[in-house]
């Protein structure tokens, strides 16, 4: 039976907070390894197209889940999007600029930022996301969105961002780390959402497939596939609810992991 093995990125497969910007050669060989051998690998992330690196796109998964399950690709064809109802995307616009923080827009493959929007460029380019894909002229009205971003330097922001994540049908989460930007999305979709889409459009079972993951946002991800595994690095609350926890990020965890659970400790 053919498997599919979902990746999450930032922390599981890369760490740009600790200067790990590519996929280590042991975890590119275990991929490859899937691949040969006949299994789907997908990335599943919260990041959106834009914010894929050249290697993440050159390498050759087989599909991406993507603004946490709200648009599913698998070679290059959409098979699932549910973008944000458009009035509310310019409430929350609207939102922002009243406050007077940053957004920015993320559609199926570029992302929308204002030409003003300093703050958020410079925090983009400082966590080596490209700037190619970034349309700085456009109609909020007319797009299709499926996530979006908040970013400012004001302490007493928290509030706001507390609004906008308690509003009907909307969740999100601030970075741990500075609490200046806020991610926000549709509460109905989820990493696992786009997993169960995907899994049924290639008609391999959940129990064939498998999911590694290191934050909050995987939780979902983790209870849902076959196969939830957890990163050591990872947050407590996912390590308690994955099915086994492998090595960190920086002793190659990925790779022993595929080797271990889905290959079922195959030659390596």
């Amino acid at each position: 039976m053919k498997k599919a093995v979902f990746f999450d990125i930032d922390g599981t497969l890369i760490d740009v907070t600790k200067g790990q910007t590519h996929i280590t050669h042991p975890v590119r060989k275990a991929l490859r390894r899937l691949q040969q051998e006949g299994h789907r690998i997908f990335l599943a992330t919260g990041r959106p197209y834009a914010y894929l690196d050249a290697e993440l796109l050159s390498f050759g998964f087989d599909g991406f889940v993507l603004m946490n399950g709200a648009l599913v690709l698998l070679d290059d064809q959409e098979i699932f999007r549910d973008p944000l109802p458009k009035d509310r995307v310019e409430e929350l616009c609207r939102l922002a600029e009243r406050e007077h923080v940053e957004y920015i827009l993320q559609g199926s493959h570029h992302v929308y930022l204002r030409p003003d929007y300093r703050l958020m460029e410079d925090f983009y380019t400082g966590i080596n996301i490209s700037l190619e894909l970034f349309v700085r002229e456009f109609d909020s009205r007319k797009l299709d969105i499926f996530k979006l971003e908040f970013f400012t330097e004001r302490a007493d922001v928290d509030e706001f961002y507390q609004s906008m994540i308690h509003m009907p049908g909307m969740t999100g989460i601030t970075d741990p780390f500075h609490l200046k930007n806020l991610e926000l999305y549709a509460e109905k979709n989820t990493k696992a959402t786009g997993i169960l889409h995907a899994l049924e459009y290639l008609g391999i079972p959940v129990e064939e497939s498998y999911a590694f993951g290191d934050g909050l946002n995987d939780v979902e991800m983790l209870q849902t596939v076959g196969h939830g595994l957890a990163m050591d690095n990872g947050h407590p609350d996912l390590k308690a609810v994955a099915d086994a926890v492998v090595p960190s990020i920086h002793e190659d965890g990925v790779a022993a992991g595929i080797y271990e659970y889905v290959l079922g400790g195959g030659a390596r």
